[in-house]
């Protein structure tokens, strides 16, 4: 029988007439912890975005994309397009974790199509480098919030295709991260590529920013963060432009997951609160900002209620870049390039999401839980309604049924089925689970 890692070798390079020159750049852009209440353009109340807001004018928002709703096991489905049951990774730090024997990430099926690949920033999908995925490229640092030299071994060191640098005092991670992209953009403006770009921004721990003034506060602090998080994508749309190739890129802006903590107090959409948080199997952990901007491409200013979750995006940059599938990999994601280019296309009809041992599946109306439990969700993402309703619960059975999650990877996540609230961290309130410190790359 022959394995994924063998298939690769027989994947054909396409042939069809699709010249390089026509393939778009992608660049995926992946904030940390950002959700709908930090982003202006998704009726965030205190929170200002405005180049994030510029590319939401200029293109297309989906207003109801869904993550999982913790780091690792979002960033796997992403890159797999494949759910957590499939490919093992149900939470942060849990074995097993994903191995490139078994599973195949979008660079490779990328780069067989002609596309330059790197990863620009927090990595955070089992212990491996980017590079052990297929990345030809990347910057990798230690962990969330370590942006500054600190006291921590995490906090002074950083990696970049392989070698191990410091980090020197003074220098700020998301800054040295912005450097490292726009290097490979101008190296390799005449082919095209892909960008997994994991921002650092906004995960806690919450420092200060270099625009920030001394003395502020925590509260301050946060919405620093943001700024510099939103100046950073409007410095890369500046270096697109700069470089000529705006044009031919598009950029896709979608948080890894909802709003961490005792934050969504103060991330309110249109005056009200989201129901939930990060961590939690709600609304507010798990649906978050798409954009997607591409001139000339994507309908501008145009907003899709199409469901979307993130398996979605291999199938659709494979889809976009002319890039064969794997074989023998059972792919979940549907593409939505059509809808990219204005086409109607052929949307979701459910999402699923997962948490450890547990999950649900979602359509435009209703969610049904692992534990059976419907609810209304014609009020979302503010509120979920506990209903019965035999007729909408027998169609979202029998998605789970097709699923069959419990033919999966989730042994190890039942022995803890009540963790999915998290450990609440000590300083900022966020429920993400905090491994001891070490020296690998990929820590928390």
């Amino acid at each position: 029988m022959k394995t994924i890692a063998s298939l690769l070798f027989a994947f054909p390079v396409l042939a069809g007439s699709l010249l390089a020159a026509d393939k778009p750049n992608i660049i995926l852009l992946f904030p940390d912890d950002v959700g709908l209440g930090n982003v202006s353009a998704c009726g965030a109340d205190l929170y200002k975005t405005p180049n994030i807001d510029l590319l939401a004018k200029t293109g297309l928002r989906f207003a109801q994309c869904y993550a999982m709703p913790q780091c690792s096991p979002s960033r796997c489905v992403t890159l797999t397009g494949r759910y957590p049951f499939r490919t093992g990774l149900l939470k942060n730090n849990i074995a097993p974790m994903p191995d490139p024997k078994r599973e195949v990430m979008i660079p490779t099926v990328m780069k067989q199509a002609g596309y330059v690949t790197a990863s620009v920033g927090k990595w955070h999908v089992g212990g491996l480098l980017a590079s052990d995925w297929g990345f030809d490229e990347y910057i990798q640092f230690a962990g969330s919030g370590r942006y500054w030299r600190g006291d921590s071994a995490q906090s002074k060191y950083y990696y970049v295709n392989g070698q191990k640098h410091d980090l020197a005092e003074g220098q700020y991670m998301p800054d040295l991260m912005h450097e490292f992209l726009v290097n490979f953009m101008t190296k390799h403006k005449e082919k095209p590529f892909f960008v997994y770009y994991p921002m650092a921004h906004i995960h806690g721990t919450i420092t200060r920013t270099p625009d920030s003034k001394p003395g502020a506060d925590e509260k301050q602090l946060y919405v620093d963060n943001i700024a510099y998080m939103d100046k950073l994508v409007g410095k890369l749309v500046a270096e697109l432009e700069r470089l000529g190739i705006r044009e031919k890129t598009l950029i896709l802006f979608a948080g890894d997951n909802g709003t961490s903590g005792d934050y969504c107090k103060t991330a309110t959409v249109n005056g009200r609160s989201l129901y939930g948080h990060k961590l939690s199997l709600d609304e507010g952990g798990s649906r978050v900002p798409l954009i997607c901007s591409w001139p000339g491409v994507t309908p501008p200013g145009k907003v899709l209620n199409d469901l979307v979750d993130f398996s979605d995006f291999f199938t659709t940059f494979a889809d976009l870049g002319g890039a064969k599938l794997p074989e023998g990999v059972k792919l979940d994601g549907h593409s939505f390039a059509p809808q990219l280019r204005g086409e109607k296309g052929t949307p979701r009809d459910w999402i699923y999401v997962q948490l450890g041992g547990s999950w649900y599946v979602r359509n435009q109306g209703f969610k049904l839980n692992e534990s059976g439990e419907l609810f209304d969700m014609s009020d979302a993402p503010f509120a979920e309604k506990p209903v019965t309703n035999e007729a909408e619960k027998a169609k979202l059975q029998a998605v789970l049924k097709e699923l069959n999650p419990l033919g999966g990877v989730v042994a190890a996540a039942k022995k803890n089925k009540g963790d999915k609230k998290g450990k609440k961290g000590k300083k900022n309130g966020t429920t993400e689970v905090v491994p001891p410190e070490n020296d690998k790359p990929e820590a928390e």
